[in-house]
């Protein structure tokens, strides 16, 4: 006789198959998105027409901001966001290079907000510093300046890096010596011509920021600079120029009869 299947027997869970098992394909269904609300995605859209038909030249800060946030933020009105970053910080610059633990005190800031910030920051650094590498500083000037101002001139704590270049004046290494407060970084002549041996280098361009936006030189500056200048001179390294970066002016040593 054939045996009836009984209703406990059909409940009985399957055997677990083997996670080892390739063919092992677990779906796990998501869960249908909100749609994106229409004033929302137009005024996406139009912001993006009119950067691609403009430039940024088109854009104030805070909606250059809304374009990078975009990503960030995707399902939400991000205006009211980029406007409080900017009157946080001040200008877009200064959003992109605040430290992420202060971005992160700005409420509606998370992780995919910081992470978004700090690849851009990343992105424009290195397009800036490709753009001198290997080439002759003396013809790429403005590419330097360029540079120097996009990497330091809105931290808000000073740097100090080097330019390092070889016999025929080419940049060969650029490179963050050191890290300081608001007013203040500590630089040690020694560890600087040592480095300059290390690359084999034969020519130095001194570069700091100073966060108050004034690049007049202190006397610690102009003291520091000229120790640095004798312990060069004495193993063959030239020092070309120092370089203090303001937020929207640099000052040359050279330019100013200081070296």
């Amino acid at each position: 006789m054939t045996r009836q299947l009984a209703f406990h027997d059909a409940m009985q869970p399957f055997a677990p198959r083997d996670p080892r098992d390739a063919d092992e394909v677990q779906i796990v269904p998501r869960p249908p998105e909100a749609r994106l609300p229409s004033y929302i995605a137009d005024h996406r859209r139009r912001l993006r027409d009119r950067f691609m038909a403009g430039g940024a030249a088109a854009l104030p800060d805070y909606e250059m901001l809304e374009l990078v946030l975009f990503r960030a933020i995707p399902r939400q009105d991000v205006k009211p966001l980029a406007r409080l970053l900017i009157d946080t910080f001040g200008d877009f610059n200064r959003v992109l290079s605040a430290p992420p633990a202060r971005l992160a005190q700005v409420k509606g800031v998370g992780d995919a907000v910081i992470v978004e910030l700090k690849v851009v920051e990343a992105a424009a650094q290195r397009l800036a510093r490709a753009r001198i590498m290997q080439k002759h500083v003396i013809s790429s000037w403005d590419q330097v300046l360029d540079y120097c101002h996009t990497v330091m001139a809105h931290r808000d704590t000073e740097q100090f890096r080097i330019l390092f270049l070889d016999r025929k004046n080419v940049l060969i290494a650029d490179e963050e010596q050191a890290k300081g407060t608001v007013d203040h970084v500590p630089v040690y002549p020694r560890e600087v011509v040592k480095r300059a041996l290390e690359l084999n280098a034969s020519a130095l361009i001194l570069v700091h920021n100073h966060p108050s936006g004034d690049p007049t030189p202190s006397e610690a500056d102009i003291a520091m600079t000229a120790q640095i200048r004798i312990a060069a001179q004495a193993l063959g390294i030239t020092l070309h120029d120092h370089l203090i970066i303001g937020k929207s002016r640099e000052l040359s040593f050279q330019a100013q009869g200081l070296l």
